[in-house]
């Protein structure tokens, strides 16, 4: 569940509330740039993983969660306090790992950023967004889940070689479509 990180976020809160069911789900996170956005989702549809367009590339601050349609004000405006808390900082995707036996899970290392990842997780999931995890947070960039044994093991060998650097400016919100295609709403840029 991805965003888009980089938008300022202006205005009066988000104006798509008309129409909207009472329910929605949504997730925060850290967008992955390009180019190792495009290069992540390309290596997750080369291993099957039939999830790979579905979700854009990305480092989960908030997992899928359920909100009545009626509190996103209050979201938005926690979302908007998060931010302004934060600063940009480097990040370092390198190597891989995996959640194995727990969860069927392959991913790219979060080496540097890790600490900032962790405190941004912490203050984005209090608040209105208050939920507790099936497991403990560990920031990562997922490249294969839910697949066969020996390609998640392909997948684990293919990954470590992935490098990614770049500065993170900020965080995004997105929504779970009904099409269960997940698309950026809204951005949110560190305070500073």
């Amino acid at each position: 569940m991805p965003p888009t990180a980089g938008a300022a976020a202006e205005g009066g809160g988000l104006r798509e509330f008309r129409g909207l069911p009472e329910a929605v789900t949504i997730g925060v996170s850290i967008s992955v740039p390009e180019p190792y956005g495009s290069a992540v989702q390309d290596a997750r549809a080369g291993h099957g993983d039939p999830l790979a367009r579905s979700i854009p590339t990305h480092v989960t601050l908030l997992p899928p969660t359920e909100v009545s349609t009626a509190r996103l004000p209050e979201i938005e405006a926690h979302l908007l306090a998060v931010a302004a808390a934060h600063r940009p900082f480097p990040m370092l995707l390198q190597g891989s790992g995996t959640f194995r036996p727990v969860s069927p899970v392959v991913f790219v290392r979060v080496e540097g950023g890790a600490q900032e990842c962790r405190a941004l997780e912490a203050d984005v999931r209090s608040g209105p967004l208050a939920r507790e995890l099936a497991f403990p947070y560990h920031p990562h960039v997922t490249v294969a889940h839910g697949l066969p044994e020996d390609i998640l093991d392909e997948a684990q060998e293919k990954a470590r070689g992935f490098h990614a650097a770049f500065t993170v400016p900020g965080f995004g919100l997105s929504r779970f479509g009904p099409d269960e295609v997940w698309r950026p709403w809204r951005g949110y840029t560190f305070g500073g």
